[in-house]
């Protein structure tokens, strides 16, 4: 199934702000109380569409993120895999290192997975804090980001990739706006003028 053949719009709990399937989104937010404000709601519009909502997330806390999305006013969802949270460790830093082509397969596994359960659409979003660590494969961010816009059109997705300003430095920000080809910025989704294609972007490095 691919992501065209879908609803041309979804909402992302922004007032008035819709993406379409196979956005690849970048977000930067300067403390964790604006992480939240970008990506509790972004979750809980798809808890409330009927998504499947995956997060991999940069913190031991998922029990609270749980909480605070099904505190958003949400009813019971009807499937209790509707939202699945986990820790960086055991998504892209499993075995202790980073390794793009098996991380664009975790996505495409769950994705995918979600699809052949019935969900119509998987609205997906990553914390971007692990590349911070000394783990081998960090530096392989970008390119990892990159080859992600491969993945995006095979299945109905979205995906958010959150950045934590103040942590990262400018070079890797400039890699990481050339490689979204959307950004939120301001509570709008934005089309990214300094995005390279895939192939251009990989050729430059």
């Amino acid at each position: 199934m691919q992501a065209s053949e879908q609803v041309p719009s979804i909402q992302i709990g922004e007032p008035g702000v819709t993406v379409e399937a196979g956005d690849h989104i970048c977000a930067f937010y300067p403390t964790l109380a604006e992480r939240d404000e970008i990506l509790l709601p972004y979750l809980s519009e798809g808890m409330l569409a009927g998504e499947k909502c995956i997060a991999v997330l940069d913190t031991d806390d998922l029990d609270g993120i749980r909480q605070a999305v099904s505190g958003q006013g949400l009813p019971s969802p009807k499937d209790g895999n509707q939202l699945e949270l986990r820790r960086s460790r055991n998504a892209y830093l499993a075995n202790g290192s980073f390794e793009t082509e098996a991380m664009l397969k975790f996505w495409e596994d769950h994705v995918g997975a979600a699809v052949a359960e019935g969900f119509p659409f998987a609205r997906v979003a990553g914390e971007m804090t692990w590349a911070l660590s000394n783990l081998p494969g960090v530096d392989q961010l970008v390119g990892y980001e990159a080859k992600l816009n491969r993945l995006l059109p095979r299945y109905p997705q979205v995906v958010l990739c959150l950045y934590e300003l103040e942590r990262f430095d400018g070079e890797v920000l400039v890699d990481v706006l050339k490689t979204h080809p959307k950004v939120l910025l301001g509570g709008m989704v934005l089309d990214n003028p300094y995005y390279l294609e895939p192939e251009e972007f990989l050729a430059s490095r």
